[in-house]
């Protein structure tokens, strides 16, 4: 599923960002183009959570040897001295060079492709800093990341947090993205080409027959071929364990003692397993949008799931007030115009409706869909989705969503995607076994993903079908992540968040030893920069200070 986090661009309001599908801001500027989904259209939706939540890669541990049961493993914090093989990598000097973005510098910081053989070859991550601006004494470097996983923090932080976090945080800290292993800058794993991403894209996620789940599946593997054919060293060592030990070598390069880092949706689960797996080393952590890593595949997608639907019914209440509302009037309630929705997929899936495409797409049912999700994870993007609706719905136009759901992909208009969709599936099947490793499976769950979610149930659960087809076994599992010994860290939960569900920052808080648990009481995904002043100063406060919030406080 898709847990990204999108940053909004400099000119929205206050400083901050929002995840994966998130607003991309207001209108869903979502993440900066080289900034934050999942299988084939509303697949590639589901993908990205269950991506994020999971954790993982051969240096995950146990608690014991016996703890077999997933839910009761615990990632174990590596021991504190620096390895020997590994000393080289923490002694670099990065050399520093112009981004030609005014204000930014870049530089390449190498790390062994694989921690257990550390010999064995380099990754060259691709890092980018903009200097603390001043008044006031520098405290250090702050590392930012939007989510996915497969969202570029360069992209990001050029677009959106090294210009348009709280001036204040930009006066005392270096801000500074590294792309992750993988991702867009960072040797990007590459799987479909654009007409072949196209097709993918467009694929039938709702397979009415043997033929068309036929059809799905010959989609998954095309795409995991693909990818297992680009990059198949590389491909073993994207998880979210390695990414995090990736940081602690970045944090050291740039000679900072300890690591402080704002990551939002799957940005949180890299926090988290970097602070349990570094707990000494972990400074001022903020986990907004957090994801629960104890988690399996399944039950992520099942509670994502019933994540959107409670964004749904939010978006149908406001919908339904508004004049031009095409799902019903006043006075319908949102379980009639999550009907009337499904309907209009049921519509598209028999007939697509015209988009005025240069490259001839209809608007599919996987496309309108995903253009749907992707505006669930903002409110400021209602307007534009009840627009879009109206056209494709009244006006037999579907080019609004079409447009919706080509921000989701990061589909520019030359037809060339990043590669998002494919750093997130190279991540999402890496940290966790598959969700599904069958069609039967899924039938077998669709009941419980269509109760979750009339509308986008039954999508979202052939979606989470796609990592059984993966070239590579996963190596992480569910785990729980306590970091003992670490400094406070800031988990930042929504009530109506659609992608990564309130109860994951519940579970997360609850996990970490040092956890305070800061809530916001409203919709969208992810809480920071994205209007509350009581959330903003609550977390500029942590990171200018030091100064935890009580746990357990609410905003509005």
């Amino acid at each position: 599923m898709y847990t990204r986090r999108t940053p909004r661009t400099a000119s929205a309001p206050t400083a901050s960002a929002s995840t994966a599908s998130a607003p991309r801001s207001g209108g869903l500027h979502r993440r900066a183009r080289s900034g934050a989904r999942t299988a084939a259209g509303l697949l590639a939706t589901a993908a990205l959570l269950v991506s994020a939540c999971s954790s993982g890669s051969s240096t995950t541990a146990t608690a014991s040897a016996a703890s077999a049961a997933a839910d009761t493993a615990v990632l174990v914090a590596l021991p504190r001295p620096v390895p020997a093989a590994l000393s080289p990598y923490y002694r670099q000097k990065p050399a520093w060079r112009g981004c030609g973005v005014p204000g930014f510098e870049c530089a390449t910081v190498k790390a062994p492709l694989d921690y257990d053989k550390p010999s064995g070859g380099d990754v060259r991550l691709a890092v980018a800093r903009k200097k603390a601006t001043g008044p006031g004494a520098r405290l250090g470097s702050l590392l930012v990341n939007p989510g996915g996983p497969g969202g570029s923090a360069i992209g990001y932080v050029q677009a959106y947090a090294g210009i348009g976090y709280p001036s204040e945080v930009r006066a005392r800290y270096d801000m500074v993205a590294v792309d992750p292993r993988g991702v867009a800058r960072s040797e990007p794993v590459e799987c479909l080409d654009g007409p072949e991403m196209d097709a993918y894209t467009q694929t039938d996620a709702t397979p009415d027959d043997a033929k068309e789940t036929d059809g799905l599946v010959a989609a998954y593997r095309t795409f995991a071929e693909g990818c297992g054919a680009d990059a198949p060293r590389l491909l073993r060592h994207v998880s979210t364990v390695e990414a995090a030990r990736d940081m602690d070598i970045v944090r050291a390069a740039l000679g900072d003692e300890k690591l402080n880092f704002v990551g939002a949706s799957y940005g949180t689960f890299l926090g988290a397993t970097y602070a349990g797996l570094f707990p000494q080393r972990t400074g001022r952590l903020v986990l907004d949008g957090a994801m629960d890593p104890s988690l399996p595949a399944r039950r992520l997608n099942l509670e994502q799931t019933a994540g959107f639907e409670t964004a749904f019914r939010s978006f149908a209440r406001d919908c339904v007030r508004q004049p031009d509302c095409p799902l019903g009037g006043a006075g319908t309630s949102p379980g009639k115009a999550g009907e009337n929705l499904k309907a209009f997929f049921e519509k598209l899936d028999a007939r697509p409706v015209p988009t005025g495409d240069a490259d001839g797409r209809k608007l599919t049912e996987s496309l309108a869909t995903t253009g749907v999700i992707a505006a669930m994870y903002d409110e400021g993007a209602w307007q534009q989705l009840r627009e879009a609706l109206t056209s494709a719905m009244k006006k037999n136009d579907g080019s609004g969503l079409l447009a919706l759901s080509d921000g989701y992909y990061e589909r520019d208009p030359d037809g060339r995607y990043s590669n998002l969709m494919f750093a997130n599936a190279a991540v999402n099947c890496l940290d966790l076994p598959p969700a599904f490793d069958t069609p039967d499976e899924v039938r077998r769950s669709l009941a419980a993903f269509q109760k979750a979610s009339p509308v986008f149930g039954e999508g979202l659960a052939w979606a989470a079908l796609n990592c059984a087809y993966w070239p590579v076994r996963a190596t992480g599992e569910p785990h729980r992540i306590e970091a003992k010994g670490a400094a406070p860290i800031v988990v930042v939960g929504t009530t109506r968040d659609p992608a990564t569900p309130y109860r994951w920052a519940e579970a997360l808080a609850g996990q970490l030893s040092s956890a305070r648990l800061l809530t916001y009481e409203g919709d969208g995904h992810t809480a920071y920069g994205r209007g509350s002043s009581c959330i903003d100063s609550t977390i500029n406060a942590y990171l200018l200070r030091g100064t935890p919030p009580q746990d357990g406080k609410r905003c509005s």
